[in-house]
C-alpha cells in the first residue's frame, strides 16, 4: 500500500508541462509558469499566515516566489510532508490552489478547527493523512469526491457523526478512522469496499456486522476494536481467505462461532 509514494515521486518533476518540443521555452510557457508559481505563494503563503506555532521552524523558510525551496514542499507541490512537526495552526482555504497535489500528509501536529471545503479541487490526491491532530467536526463529505484517493488516514482527532456509507464504494485501499467519535451503524454495502486494512476501532459504532463483509475478499486486517457491536458473527467471515488480523475485543458479541470461520 506505500507504493503510492513511488507516484508522488514521479509526479514531483514540473518542467515536462512547460518546455517545448525545441528545449526552450516560449512566452506564452514563460507566461504560463508565472501564472502557477503566483497561485502557490498568493498572499505571501496564507497558510504560513495560519500557522500559529512551529517549534522546529519547518516553515520558516516559506517566504517568496521559490516555493519549490521551502521546507516540505517539492516541485510542482505535489506533496506536502509535515509530519511530526508539533505545528500548531488550521488549514486555510488556499490550499485548494494546489491542484497538483498527490500527496498531503501532516500527522502529529497539533492542526485543529475544520478541513477547506476547496480540498474538493484536488481531484489527484491519492494520500490523505490528517492523523493525530486536533480537527472537529462531521466527516469530510470532500473525501466522496477525491477520485483517485487510495489512502485515508483520520484516526486520532475529534471527529464525529456519522460516516456516509458511500465512503464504502470508494476504490480505497486503506482506512483509518479509528479513535475519533464517529457514531452510526455498518451499512450494508461495508462489503463493497476494496480495502486491503481498515480500523474503526474506539469510536461508537453500534448494532450488527453486516455479511456483506464476508465479500471483501481483498481483506488483510480489520481493527474494529471498542465499539459498541452487538452481533454475531456472520457466517460469511470464513470468505475472508487472506485475513491476518481480525480485531474486535472490547464489544459484546454474542452466540457461537461459525465453523466458516475456520476457513480464514
Amino acid at each position: 500500500m506505500f507504493l503510492l509514494v513511488s507516484v508522488f515521486v514521479a509526479s514531483c518533476t514540473c518542467d515536462e508541462h512547460c518546455v517545448s518540443s525545441h528545449g526552450g521555452l516560449t512566452d506564452k510557457e514563460v507566461s504560463y509558469r508565472k501564472q502557477r508559481q503566483l497561485l502557490y505563494y498568493r498572499d505571501e503563503f496564507a497558510w504560513e499566515k495560519a500557522i500559529l506555532s512551529d517549534p522546529f521552524n519547518l516553515t520558516a523558510d516559506w517566504v517568496g516566489s521559490s516555493v519549490c525551496d521551502y521546507t516540505g514542499r517539492i516541485r510542482t507541490v505535489a506533496g506536502i510532508d509535515l509530519n511530526h512537526g508539533d505545528i500548531v495552526g488550521c488549514l486555510p482555504e488556499e490550499l485548494g490552489l494546489l491542484t497538483d497535489l498527490a500527496l498531503f500528509h501532516i500527522n502529529s501536529n497539533r492542526f485543529c478547527g475544520t478541513v477547506p471545503h476547496k480540498f474538493i479541487k484536488l481531484k489527484l490526491m491519492l494520500e490523505l493523512d490528517l492523523s493525530n491532530n486536533w480537527f472537529t467536526g462531521k466527516f469530510l463529505e470532500v473525501i466522496l469526491k477525491l477520485p483517485l484517493l487510495k489512502f485515508l488516514d483520520l484516526r486520532f482527532n475529534e471527529f464525529e457523526g456519522t460516516i456516509p456509507k458511500e465512503l464504502f464504494d470508494k476504490d480505497l485501499e486503506v482506512i483509518f478512522i479509528n479513535h475519533n467519535r464517529f457514531r452510526f451503524n455498518l451499512p450494508d454495502n461495508f462489503g463493497n469496499s476494496h480495502v486491503s486494512v481498515i480500523a474503526l476501532a474506539n469510536n461508537k459504532f453500534h448494532g450488527c456486522m453486516p455479511a456483506s463483509l464476508g465479500n471483501t475478499t481483498g481483506l488483510e486486517e480489520i481493527i474494529l476494536m471498542n465499539n459498541g457491536f452487538r452481533s454475531c458473527l456472520p457466517e460469511q467471515f470464513g470468505g475472508l481467505k487472506i485475513l491476518t488480523v481480525f480485531y474486535v475485543s472490547v464489544n459484546r458479541l454474542l452466540g457461537t462461532l461459525p465453523e466458516q470461520i475456520g476457513g480464514m
